[in-house]
């Protein structure tokens, strides 16, 4: 049972995903995607016909709906059987530059000054923005970070190609520009 309730190895769980992408292209013809759902669930519950965008066949992406929720229904029951007080395995160093900016404190690999139900205004505003500007992002780019390396890279996508390198240059300038700002 450890297996189940431990953290995978990047070398098991990467390929796992790697190999999920040729399978559902070969089995079934489709393309691995999250970020699409949330339109699939607009289409399918305000079927509203002046809005072009939601104006498609949905049902035809019915098998990414229970994906989803697949994916949702085991975060949900991983979260009660998982024990997730285990030590994060980050350098020493990562650690000394969180620790001097407040963040100490871990809920798996979540760091819970940042993101927890308690946190300060300025976090809430700073959560509830981020979420809007990756959902922004999400739509702008036509698909999430792990869309589009997972899946576009996969099809050798040159605007996914392009996208995975913007969202890592975006990492690395939050991480390392705006984030010791902000901490």
């Amino acid at each position: 049972m450890n297996f189940i309730t431990e953290p995978w190895p990047w070398y098991v769980s990467g390929p796992l995903i790697g190999l999920f992408v040729p399978l559902l292209l070969i089995i079934g013809n489709k393309q691995l995607g999250i970020s699409s759902s949330l339109k699939h669930i607009c289409a399918a519950c305000l079927p509203v016909q002046k809005i072009p965008f939601f104006n498609y066949d949905w049902k035809k992406n019915t098998w990414n709906l229970f994906l989803v929720f697949g994916i949702t229904l085991g975060a949900f029951i991983t979260n009660y059987i998982v024990d997730l007080n285990y030590e994060i395995l980050i350098s020493d160093a990562t650690k000394a530059d969180l620790s001097e900016m407040g963040i100490t404190n871990f809920i798996g690999f979540i760091p819970a000054e940042i993101y927890s139900w308690n946190t300060t205004l300025p976090n809430l505003i700073l959560m509830v923005l981020g979420g809007f500007l990756i959902g922004f992002g999400t739509r702008y780019a036509n698909g999430c970070t792990s869309g589009h390396a997972i899946m576009g890279l996969s099809l050798l996508n040159l605007g996914s190609l392009i996208a995975v390198i913007g969202f890592f240059i975006g990492g690395l300038v939050m991480t390392h520009l705006l984030f010791p700002l902000i901490f």
